[in-house]
């Protein structure tokens, strides 16, 4: 089952000589539980591609449809009301609000649109992050690698369609790094969740299912981990 689509997305800014096509034509999907990631240099397109994904951005031209949902025709109450249900997001700065507790950062998503927690989901998020002894803690007292695993559970806990990861390790020594991925990949496959990473580094890319390469706003090579061509 697709959980996102893009068709011939563009992102121009600019016009006649100097315009900039930060995205020229990206056509991509995005499997139920697939893992994927997003690699390319500074300034090849991958972190605008995220801010389109995301609903953060809107296209030159094109569609992005998330569950189903084509975003950039919602309104803007009815797209952020949607990217809170559907979409989790996690950071290179993780984005805590300092002055609440681990706890109340995890389930600050759910409280903003009125829901209780599931706190059986909410205990296996937190188990499976290893936060059991940080939940009265505040963001300001924990190390840059719990601070993104408050960071993932807070992405995980509304039960999203799709959670993106933004250069997630960007702020981490290579240790936390190597933790907080395979954390990913746990919760990816532990709560059958899907995630799209941006990266530009090429190693961890590869402890993903998929790598997609990204160059001057194109797709340039798209493989299944393991040696397979992905299709559309």
């Amino acid at each position: 089952m697709k959980i996102l689509e893009t068709h011939d997305l563009k992102k121009y800014y600019g016009s006649g000589d100097t315009q900039v096509k930060a995205l020229d034509g990206i056509n991509l999907s995005i499997e139920e539980g697939e893992f994927a990631a997003v690699v390319g240099t500074s300034g090849s397109g991958k972190s605008t591609l995220l801010h389109m994904l995301g609903g953060l951005d809107y296209a030159t031209s094109g569609t992005v449809t998330v569950a189903g949902k084509k975003i950039f025709g919602l309104k803007e109450r009815d797209l952020t009301i949607f990217r809170r249900r559907q979409i989790g997001f996690v950071f290179q700065s993780y984005n805590l609000v300092p002055i609440l507790s681990v706890y109340e950062n995890i389930v600050l998503p759910l409280q903003l649109d009125g829901r209780n927690a599931d706190q059986s989901f909410v205990q296996s998020i937190v188990h499976t992050l290893g936060l059991e002894s940080k939940l009265d803690n505040l963001p300001g007292q924990l190390s840059g690698g719990q601070q993104q695993r408050v960071a993932i559970a807070r992405a995980l806990v509304t039960k999203p369609a799709i959670i993106l990861a933004d250069e997630p390790t960007g702020n981490l020594d290579s240790k936390t790094t190597q933790e907080v991925l395979g954390l990913l990949k746990l919760t990816s496959g532990q709560f059958h969740q899907t995630i799209v990473m941006i990266t530009h580094n090429e190693a961890l890319a590869q402890l993903c299912d998929r790598v997609i390469h990204i160059e001057d706003g194109r797709i340039v090579d798209d493989c299944v981990q393991g040696g397979g061509v992905h299709e559309e």
